[in-house]
Parts: C-alpha cells; structure tokens; sequence
C-alpha cells in the first residue's frame, strides 16, 4: 500500500540518527563541536507523491551545509524504469510552491552540494544558513517495483559566517550593430544544472558558433544568473532564464529579469501554470515551450497553449519530434487551435556536453539593438527565423506592385484581396538544399538544388506564407532535415 506524504515524512524522521563529531581528548578544555551529522534514511514507494519533503534541523551557529545523498538501483524487468532521485534543498522559509524557500536544486546530475554565505554548488544558491527547519526536497523521478530506499547524510559545518559575495547580474545591454540580425541560443545548460561546461567555456563555444546572445536555462534554478563574468567582454549578450521542468513538459522561461525563479512543482492537471506563465511575463520575460513532442518521461508539453509565447520546434539535431513539433505549430496559424494568435518558433541547441553544439540549431532574430528588451520584442514578434548554424543566412520577402513591403513576422497590407503578391527567398550557405514555401493550404513551392526563388499569391489565396531551406530527404516521402526555416510572412486585405 502506497504511505501518504505524511507517512513518507513521518517515517524519514523517525530514521533519522545525529552522529556528533569525536569527544574532546581527555583533559583538555571542553570545545564546541566543529561539525555535526545527521543521517535520514527512507523508503518511496511506488505511487508516491512527486515530491517528498525530509526535515532537517538546522541549529544557530552554522557556517556551512552539506547534503549527499545515495539510493539503491535494483533491477528491473525489461521495459521497466528502474529507480531515478533527484534532490534539491528548501530552508526555513518552507516548501511552499512559489518557491520562497528555495536554496537550490540539482536534480540527478550530482550525489552531493554544499552552500553558505559566500559560495554554493552550481545549482544552489549562496546566502546565510539560519536556524530552523530545512528541508531535502526529493524528486522520485521513476520508482522501481520494489520500491526506491535512500540514505541522505546532512552535515553542519559550525562557525562564524563568511562574508557574502557581492551579487553581479550580467549586463541587460552590450554593443551592438544597431537594427540588424542577431544570432542567439536560447537552450543551454552548463554545470548549474545537468551540463558538463562551466559558464566560461560556454561563453567560448558560443562565440565560436557566431552567437551574439544566449539564454541562460538551467532546470529549475536561477543559480547561474550569476556566473557569467566575461561575457559582456567576449561580445556576448546574456539573457537571464529557467528551463521549468515539471512532470507533465518543459518551458524556457526566456530572458527574465536577474535573479527571478519560477517554481516547476506541478502537473498540467493541477491548473496552475497559468499564474507562473503570469510570473514569467511580470519578470519580462518570454514563456517558451521546449520539445513539445519529445518522448521521454514527462518531457512532452501536456499544458497546451494558451499562455505561450513563442515555442521551441527545433530541438539540437533535426529529428521525427521536431518534425511533429513544427506540423503541429503550422497547424496552430489558420486559426485552429490558437484561434487568431500568431505563435512564433524559434529553435535551439538543449546544450548539455559534446557531441551536442551550441548554437546548432540558433534563432536569427531582427532586433533594433543587442539589448534585452530589443532581443526579446523581436522573438515575441516572430520577426525570427531558424538556421543550423551561422553558415546558413536567409531573406524572405513579400512585396506588391505599389511596393508595399513586409519580412519576416510581418504582415503584408494589400489593397485587396485580389491584389497580386511577390514573395521573394534567398538563401547563402546551404548548397545542395531544396526551397519551399508553405501556406495556410500546404506546400505550394518546391524548387531543389537552388538559392533563390520567387513565387505569386494574392490574399484571396493566402493567409500566411513560410518558408523552409531543406537538406535532401533521407527518407523519402519524409522530407529531408531543414537547413533553416522562418516564421510566416502575413498577409493582410
């Protein structure tokens, strides 16, 4: 039988033992204890809640906190997901969603993290460790069968604090080339959460890929808003973020203002995703849903739409979810699901360690300067289009004979519905591929082995118009991976 959230606690705290540091040598001058220990041992069944809460008590005096953790892994029957923990850390304040008490979270990626004043684990975040009830935040990603035993050992390290480190947020705005075509990457992760790059290397492998921004999106913590010293210098724009992973899909929260967490601690069922959709938005930032179609456990977007504003359809190398990903967002611009709203893509890397590339795929994005606020009013106007890497540049436009003009994301004003449209693209950087423009009734263009095409249209016949830059297929009928593709061009009688 599966125990309650109260029972799970109940039964860690009755587990728990404090094993206090070696007795003073006979004789010798009592001394306070420099360290104490405390191990909580428990047991998550099968069905328990997705968050399991074990108190620890943390006494005044301490200097430093140390939390390692471990779980047995038996086997399991073929098919069968075996045991997965993740782990992060509340303090007195609570575990209340909202996520006032929150000092960090590392989910699978480490065994062990410590924090005080002056500095933490990547994933947690520096700041005083004051008496009274803490909490190990556990996260039974998947439970075997035979149920997920853990022991987690809590170390206070006693002692005066250490002086708090002083708080440096990237800059919000860097030299830029005025309005022009940025290159960004919305989609990393470094060692604050489950990457294997520090923040410095990634600066490094992003100006490699001819980046001019990135988005920081660790999963569910904020802890490298911090962490990016040199990044300005090296003529690189930091966006401040969260990958918000909950159980039932990921979100980007893009560009959000320093220092900003939002919580990921429930399921599309629970209906409170629209106040952190709100709270993304408050921080001025972008909510982002990430591969929507992806197919590991919890990964697929299950929230729905309605509180997007941009989705992410472009997920590191090109594969059959994407491919679904961006069927199912052309489907969202004729009016079904989305009703009239213009939801634009945008495409990223998901960094985590090699052989993943930054910047591949990268978003272009036309933006007035190489600011915060400039980079994100382009991405939220779809005036954006995806390419795998910086070799690949492309112009898409639409005119009519009076030589009224619109690009990408805009929409075209025409005289009528019957007026006559030139939609004109050309690419460099991608020889070999096949171009094609998409409308509201399908593909009506393919023009292989080309860098240029041209196409007529009216309003009549079409409400939107996109386009697509695509290697050859590899199996046919499926088309071929693209080598770039843009949000639509309207057009409006």
């Amino acid at each position: 039988m599966a125990l309650s959230r109260r029972a799970l606690l109940a039964r860690a705290a009755a587990s728990a033992g404090a094993v206090a540091a070696p007795s003073p040598t006979a004789g010798a001058a009592p001394e306070p204890e420099p360290v104490t220990t405390t191990t909580l041992r428990g047991t998550i069944p099968p069905g328990a809640p997705d968050f399991v809460y074990v108190p620890v008590d943390v006494p005044p005096g301490v200097r430093e906190l140390r939390v390692s953790y471990r779980y047995d892994r038996p086997a399991t029957p073929p098919g069968t997901p075996g045991n997965a923990l993740d782990i992060g850390l509340f303090d007195q304040h609570g575990t209340a969603l909202g996520g006032r008490g929150f000092r960090g979270w590392s989910g699978g990626a480490r065994s062990e993290f410590f924090l005080r004043a002056d500095d933490a684990t990547p994933g947690y975040l520096p700041g005083p460790v004051d008496p009274g009830r803490w909490y190990v935040a556990l996260g039974p990603y998947t439970v075997a069968p035979q149920g997920l035993p853990y022991e987690i050992t809590v170390t206070c390290v006693h002692g005066a604090p250490a002086t708090p480190a002083p708080v440096v947020h990237p800059p919000e705005r860097i030299p830029g080339r005025g309005r022009a075509w940025y290159r960004g990457d919305c989609h990393v992760h470094s060692v604050h959460s489950d990457g294997r790059r520090t923040p410095t290397e990634i600066i490094a492998l992003a100006r490699a890929a001819g980046l001019d921004f990135i988005n920081t999106s660790e999963h569910n913590t904020h802890s490298s808003h911090t962490a990016w010293a040199g990044a300005a210098a090296a003529g690189l724009l930091v966006l401040t973020g969260e990958e918000i992973t909950t159980r039932t899909g990921h979100v980007l929260a893009v560009g959000v203002a320093p220092g900003t967490f939002i919580d990921w601690r429930y399921r599309a069922r629970d209906h409170r995703f629209a106040r952190f959709a709100r709270a993304v938005r408050q921080a001025g930032g972008l909510v982002v849903p990430a591969h929507p179609h992806a197919t590991c456990i919890g990964c697929a977007w299950k929230f729905g739409f309605a509180e997007a504003d941009a989705v992410e359809v472009w997920n590191g190398p090109w594969t059959a979810d994407d491919e679904v990903s961006l069927a199912a967002w052309d489907a969202t611009l004729s009016g079904g699901a989305n009703g009239d709203r213009r939801l634009p893509v945008l495409a990223h890397s998901d960094y985590h360690r090699d052989p993943d590339r930054v910047g591949g795929p990268q978003t272009v994005v036309l933006a007035d300067d190489l600011s915060r606020e400039a980079i994100l009013a382009g991405l939220r106007a779809g005036r954006a289009y995806a390419t795998e890497s910086s070799a690949v540049c492309l112009d898409f436009t639409a005119v009519t004979p009076r030589g009224a003009h619109a690009g990408i994301g805009e929409s075209l004003p025409v005289a009528g519905p019957d007026t006559e449209v030139l939609v004109r693209l050309s690419v460099t950087g991608a020889d070999g591929c096949e171009l094609r423009l998409v409308t509201d009734q399908g593909l009506v263009l393919t023009v292989p082995g080309a860098t240029s095409a041209e196409w007529r249209t009216t309003a009549a016949r079409t409400a939107y118009v996109r386009a697509e830059v695509r290697h050859p297929a590899q199996a046919p009928p499926l088309p071929g991976p693209p080598a770039a593709l843009t949000n639509p061009i309207w057009l409006r009688p």
